[in-house]
């Protein structure tokens, strides 16, 4: 429920953009119709119109899910934060500007922003982010720590460019689709891979203690 709960927002974004993709003049219609107050001219066109709506779902989905979680009472995480800030920000320009070259930005700014939290505090702090998050979980020599921290600053740079070359080099349904799909398969196998690479250097656990030999 709560890994639904989680990718919820994205999931909108991406089955409004492909709907709206796939009926371009009705989206440029409705865009204009309900939103075109929100937009620099007041018009929609059909190019633009499904990263808009796509936008506008995605900026209320986030919405919801902070305002639902502070009512419950839950922590809300850094990265939610984050993410909310540049979806607003840059969600907003794509809305005014009607142009989708912001918000095709935002993954990218986004990685590249937590890859840059990850080197500041391991270079200029000497505190490794990674252990600091799930240290309490792992027991790992202080080197693996080092390598995994800089592995994810390598991973979170490398997919901040790739989300550029996808959002520059194919249509934008093909953007809508690696987005969703794509970037959350590649945090997969990159996970899994990490999971292989930590389970080599896991201390050996401990035999239970034998129990003396009662019998007579």
């Amino acid at each position: 429920m709560k890994i639904f709960f989680d990718f919820l927002p994205l999931l909108l974004f991406f089955a409004v953009g492909k709907y709206a993709g796939n009926n371009s003049e009705w989206a440029a219609r409705f865009a204009t119709d309900h939103f075109g107050f929100m937009v620099s001219g007041g018009v929609v066109g059909t190019e633009e119109a499904s990263a808009l709506l796509a936008t506008i779902v995605v900026i209320i989905a986030t919405s919801v899910q902070i305002t639902w979680l502070l009512a419950s009472r839950k922590k809300v995480d850094m990265m939610l934060w984050m993410t909310f800030a540049l979806v607003v920000v840059l969600g907003g320009a794509t809305i005014w500007f009607h142009n989708a070259t912001f918000i095709k930005w935002k993954p990218s700014v986004l990685y590249w922003a937590m890859g840059l939290a990850f080197w500041v505090s391991q270079t200029i702090f000497r505190k490794n982010l990674l252990q600091t998050l799930i240290g309490e979980q792992l027991a790992l020599p202080a080197p693996v720590w080092q390598r995994l921290n800089f592995a994810w600053i390598a991973f979170f740079g490398l997919l901040g460019l790739l989300n550029l070359y996808v959002a520059y080099s194919f249509p934008i349904s093909t953007w809508f689709t690696f987005k969703a799909f794509g970037v959350t398969g590649l945090m997969l196998v990159f996970m899994l891979a990490q999971g292989f690479y930590i389970s080599k250097h896991l201390p050996p656990e401990a035999e239970p203690a034998k129990v003396p030999d009662q019998s007579p």
